[in-house]
């Protein structure tokens, strides 16, 4: 099994960046390849919610995101399949004195079960899965750092 993490400091309130991280409408601003979400069930971030999302043309196709466990002002797990992979991850928020770590983590399987796999996922698939969390956290803390200069 594969693992990914990335984290990044945002200078908010763990409540703002939590409640934007959640906010569905605001992913296409943030989250890495997005494109639309296709269909949202249940009661999203809680445990038991799904969304389903696609992604930009060439990205990971349909997206299915279900949420296994969730706690306000400490994070969210969800269990993710794509085309090419199926796994679990998880976001948490950290409280700082001067904000919040936000940090990702993906823990995943490859679908595709070939001899020489295991060095293809560690050659050339961990480090694009790695970079394309950090791309979202740097779009995130970007997009928290927006909406509190559009409330002052």
């Amino acid at each position: 099994m594969g693992r990914v993490r990335a984290s990044i400091h945002v200078p908010a309130l763990a409540a703002d960046a939590e409640a934007l991280w959640y906010d569905t409408t605001r992913w296409a601003s943030f989250v890495d390849g997005f494109h639309h979400v296709a269909q949202l069930e249940g009661d999203w971030p809680h445990a038991g919610a799904r969304v389903l999302w696609d992604s930009s043309p060439g990205g990971r196709g349909r997206v299915q995101e279900r949420v296994t466990a969730y706690a306000a002002r400490e994070g969210q797990t969800l269990a993710v399949e794509d085309e090419k992979i199926w796994g679990t991850q998880t976001v948490s928020f950290t409280p700082a004195s001067d904000g919040v770590v936000v940090a990702l983590e993906l823990r995943y399987e490859l679908k595709q079960k070939r001899p020489g796999m295991v060095l293809v996922d560690l050659l050339f698939i961990r480090r694009p899965q790695r970079e394309s969390l950090e791309r979202t956290l740097r779009r995130f803390r970007t997009e928290v750092a927006a909406e509190r200069e559009g409330s002052i």
